[in-house]
């Protein structure tokens, strides 16, 4: 397949869920390379099974991929072909091969991809939020402090904000999210591709709400996709507005703390901006 002396690897988009989304590229590809590099072998094998192909393959994921790359790099310049796989979607996007693709690129070997399936395009692109530009942070982090501690640096942000997320994990995400970013607009793509593709769309109370009344709107793997903070999410910025909140809140005898707390609910934003501005209106500057 390579036309230089030295192999290629082939970066390859697998299906996400429907196995008719394979592209002819790339099933030719996996055809025809000498090894398959792949996150989980019976996975991937299961797919290879369905293509009536068989080829040899190794494993490649978070845990071995440093060790993997001499070898692999070996085979390469000795004129074979590789083919990167994850379980599903394109590799690297919150997928292991980012080391592999790194270090070989850096040693000059040639890298191609063969596009294909990516959750993170396919849920924006039926979403109905802004796509112009959007900031993806692939998987929040597991615990609640440091998952909230990442949603409010990310308040104020105007782009659209993706993330995946896992069914056990999706109650307690849609809380913080409740909690951080307020009534935002929240679109959760669910299962896409598959028979029950499903995408839920409201604040991040009513989608728990929903799946509250619903456990099954909880199953499967999640992209969830945020509305920006719009321009007055700007907590930099002076808003007649905003301050008429704030002076309010404050007349009412509501604590900073939570008058902050409301504040980034209602006018987006980050807590920590807010508490300032209130502080400062407060003391009379």
């Amino acid at each position: 397949m390579s036309d230089t002396l030295t192999g290629s690897l082939y970066v390859v988009a697998t299906p996400i869920g429907n196995l008719d989304d394979l592209s002819p590229r790339a099933a030719r590809v996996l055809g025809e390379v000498a090894v398959i590099a792949a996150e989980d072998t019976r996975h991937s094998g299961r797919l290879l099974r369905h293509l009536g192909l068989s080829r040899p393959m190794l494993s490649l994921h978070e845990h071995n991929e440093a060790a993997r790359v001499d070898a692999l790099d070996a085979r390469l310049v000795a004129g074979e072909d590789i083919a990167l796989v994850s379980d599903a979607g394109t590799p690297l996007i919150s997928d292991p091969g980012f080391v592999l693709v790194r270090e070989l690129r850096a040693r000059g070997r040639r890298i191609v991809p063969v596009p294909g399936p990516c959750a993170l395009v396919a849920a924006l692109s039926a979403a109905g939020l802004p796509t112009d530009r959007f900031l993806f942070q692939g998987f929040l982090p597991a615990k609640g402090g440091a998952r909230r501690g990442r949603l409010e640096a990310l308040a104020s942000r105007e782009e659209t904000l993706v993330f995946y997320e896992s069914p056990h994990r999706i109650r307690d995400t849609l809380a913080d999210l409740a909690t951080t970013l307020g009534a935002r607009r929240v679109v959760l793509a669910r299962e896409l591709t598959k028979a029950f593709e499903t995408f839920l769309d409201g604040s991040a109370a009513e989608l728990l709400t929903r799946m509250e009344e619903d456990p099954d709107q909880a199953r499967g793997e999640f992209v969830v996709m945020v509305a920006g903070a719009g321009p007055r999410g700007d907590a930099e910025a002076s808003s007649v507005e905003a301050d008429a909140l704030l002076s309010a809140l404050l007349a009412e005898g509501v604590g900073v703390k939570q008058a902050a707390a409301v504040a980034a609910r209602v006018l987006g934003g980050a807590k920590k901006t807010w508490y300032g501005r209130l502080q400062a209106l407060k003391d009379g500057h």
